[in-house]
């Protein structure tokens, strides 16, 4: 059968969000909108299946103007493993200015990318090896039900786990789509170069993706993974 990547879109809103920019290192510095892949988590965290799916963004709409805050927290400066042993926190307390987002709101879109049976590795096989006639329609109804009843494997968040993110589906033949941030509002600019995703295919290391990110009248157009766009 013929294999069809599947499109959906969901509204995503919180308080507050820090999408950090990877060159600054010690104080936290959030990106001006959401990256595509924290975008794409709030996808995984409803629902992905490894081997047999992925996601790709495909564009961002920015509903609220872009608003700034600044915090101050305590963060712990290592982390405890087995050979480290324990952590006495108040030697290892760091405080640290983050520069956040908030009252965040945006309209995230998304292919639902189905990988054949054929396509798949043979480590996916490990467990269990569906039957060659296994097809995308089993996905899409598994999203669909899971996003319209609001459930979720782990609860999405905005760029870190303590701001966590609200969401619904949306429809685009049924809903009315409010519009995104005019030019007035700070909806035209050049972002510059953002974090596009994060490479694991390299066993050695990970290597991390950016594109230029452009937003014309709130609306982010995100490059497929093999564009020329991404820069690596």
């Amino acid at each position: 059968m013929e294999y069809t990547n599947r499109e959906y879109c969901l509204e995503v809103w919180g308080d507050y969000a820090c999408f950090t920019r990877p060159e600054l290192k010690v104080e936290r510095v959030s990106y001006d909108v959401i990256t595509p892949s924290a975008a794409r988590a709030i996808f995984e965290a409803i629902l992905f299946k490894r081997y047999a799916m992925r996601w790709q963004v495909t564009k961002i709409e920015v509903l609220n103007p872009i608003q700034w805050t600044s915090v101050r927290r305590n963060e712990v400066g290592t982390t405890a493993s087995v050979k480290s042993g324990s952590i006495y926190i108040e030697d290892k307390r760091q405080q640290r200015n983050t520069l956040l987002l908030k009252e965040v709101k945006y309209r995230i879109w998304a292919k639902l990318v189905f990988v054949p049976v054929s396509d798949r590795p043979k480590e996916a096989f490990a467990k269990h090896k569906p039957g060659a006639d296994e097809n995308p329609m089993k996905y899409y109804h598994m999203f669909e039900r899971r996003a319209e009843q609001g459930q979720c494997f782990t609860q999405p968040y905005l760029g870190t786990r303590e701001f966590s993110a609200s969401f619904r589906l949306v429809d685009p033949a049924k809903d009315s789509l409010g519009p995104a941030l005019s030019a007035e509002q700070g909806g035209t600019r050049d972002l510059g170069l953002m974090l596009y995703d994060m490479d694991f295919t390299h066993s050695k290391e990970i290597q991390p993706l950016f594109y230029r990110a452009e937003m014309n009248e709130g609306v982010i157009i995100v490059p497929p993974l093999d564009s020329k766009e991404i820069l690596r």
